[in-house]
């Protein structure tokens, strides 16, 4: 089955860095578009970050400038480098990756990783 699996959450102080994976199996990465989402406590869950296919990425304002997305193909994993963090990023960060055909769309979810950051 399709699994999604993020690692690298944890405790920070503000004005650190972390890294977070998510790594894939039962699908391959290169065919999907593939973003990160957070949650925080009380909220929506809201897009952070989009990686297409191609290579082009899209960032919510909240953290541009301060997170990059990234992938590896041949590891079929993709990344999210955290810098500069706030502790209003504290949130479970989630990984998806998702495929349109045609007039319908495959999409997969992760787990989720905690991520907090301390004032």
């Amino acid at each position: 089955q399709v699994q999604l699996v993020e690692s690298g959450g944890g405790l920070v102080q503000a004005g650190g860095s972390l890294r977070l994976s998510c790594a894939a199996s039962g699908i391959i990465l290169s065919f999907f578009d593939m973003g990160w989402y957070r949650q925080a406590p009380g909220k929506q869950r809201e897009l952070v970050t989009l990686i297409t296919r191609s290579g082009m990425t899209t960032y919510a304002d909240s953290v541009k400038g301060r997170f990059t997305i990234s992938r590896d193909n041949a590891k079929n994993t993709v990344y999210l480098q955290m810098n500069s963090l706030k502790p209003e990023d504290t949130a479970v960060y989630y990984c998806h990756v998702e495929r349109t055909l045609g007039m319908g769309t495959n999409d997969y979810w992760g787990q989720g990783t905690q991520v907090t950051v301390s004032s």
